[in-house]
């Protein structure tokens, strides 16, 4: 909006991606300091007993009784108005971020308002399962259609690419050799999307557990998806990444995300005022793994997510032991202290800042090997 704007009276720099990146951030940053106390407030007068403290986290997490949650509300205001303020109107990758980012967000308002206003410290007491997951199921079909739709010409259908002339076409039913044959899976391509897209935002709500912990994973994994995109609207830039210029629109989107999420971590960071919710944290993940689809870095993103990917992997581990073993011997099995993995290290004494900044360090790390093969794989 204020990009076109400027551009057509003759302000040409808000032409460059990086000014739309580096407006979009400052605004979503000043938005989430300026407005987050009184939001903070807001939440706390709505709420009145904030977020119901699960019976399935460890004994020290009762001491985070009464604190609000639903911060991600605030989250995604300033994401959209400073995303709508500052991208391109006219490309339609950056509005397709934006409605994953805004469904994921509604499911999770659901989910958040079901525990806020029930009170019940049960592990199920918001949206079951199978419910959030078909919901979850729903979305995807609508966004990978979206997101094939906008491919160039020159990019297969239905199709993921390693490296810039290394596709994997998936339109057909026939299975083929890799490298350059098609692989002919149909409608699998849709299946790919659902574990990029739900399982990004599954892994980003489980990993929403300690105070601060998700705001600094995810920040890495952002750097990583500004390179891709930097990568993907430059000809020669990088020679393992496909040129997409219609994804030109999403600098605003990453930038308004950016600084939303470290203008969030100045209330989350321990000890919280406010939690993010599955509002923000489903809503963050969705977005992550469509930013991802649009611009055919799935396996990169993935990798940038990797510490995050643990996390769910632990939950998802733990669940299936104890389940087997409960069925052959008759008594549960676990893994892990607790899961996810970050209560198995608060189970062995580790402080929560302690196990925030060490899985920080991680992020850092796995993030650092998706750069080094987005520009040498």
């Amino acid at each position: 909006m204020l990009a076109d704007y400027f551009i057509s009276h003759g302000f040409y720099a808000f032409a460059s991606g990086w000014a739309q990146f580096a407006a979009a951030f400052g605004c979503a940053f000043l938005i989430m300091l300026i407005f987050g106390r009184g939001f903070v407030r807001w939440m706390h007068a709505w709420q009145k007993k904030g977020q119901p403290i699960s019976e399935n986290v460890p004994e020290s997490h009762r001491a985070k009784a009464g604190t609000p949650t639903m911060g991600g509300i605030l989250i995604l205001i300033a994401v959209i108005l400073s995303s709508v303020l500052f991208m391109p109107m006219t490309n339609s990758a950056g509005w397709i971020a934006l409605l994953s980012l805004v469904m994921f967000g509604a499911l999770g308002f659901v989910d958040d308002y079901k525990k806020v206003t029930s009170q019940s410290k049960k592990a199920d007491n918001g949206l079951s399962p199978a419910c959030r997951l078909g919901v979850e199921a729903l979305f995807v079909v609508v966004l990978v259609y979206l997101i094939n739709k906008t491919m160039p010409p020159y990019v297969p259908d239905l199709s993921i690419i390693i490296g810039s002339s290394v596709f994997w076409p998936l339109n057909s039913w026939f299975l083929g050799d890799v490298f350059g044959m098609p692989i002919t899976l149909g409608f699998l391509y849709y299946v790919f999307g659902y574990f990029v897209i739900c399982g990004s935002a599954n892994a980003t709500n489980i990993t929403d557990g300690l105070d601060g912990m998700l705001s600094k994973l995810y920040l890495p994994v952002l750097i990583v998806l500004v390179v891709a995109l930097y990568g993907a609207t430059r000809i020669g830039f990088m020679d393992s990444v496909v040129f997409l210029p219609e994804t030109s629109s999403l600098y605003a989107p990453l930038g308004a995300m950016a600084g939303a999420v470290l203008g969030f971590l100045w209330y989350n960071a321990k000890p919280a005022s406010i939690f993010m919710g599955d509002v923000g944290s489903l809503a963050l993940g969705g977005f992550m793994g469509t930013v991802a689809m649009l611009l055919k870095s799935e396996i990169i993103m993935g990798i940038a997510a990797g510490m995050m990917v643990l996390i769910l992997l632990s939950s998802f581990l733990q669940t299936m032991c104890y389940k087997i073993t409960r069925k052959i011997t008759g008594t549960g099995k676990r893994i892990f202290l607790r899961a996810p993995l970050h209560h198995h290290f608060e189970e062995l004494g580790w402080p929560e800042t302690k196990i925030v900044d060490r899985f920080f360090i991680m992020s850092i790390l796995f993030s650092g090997i998706a750069l080094i093969l987005l520009k040498f794989a």
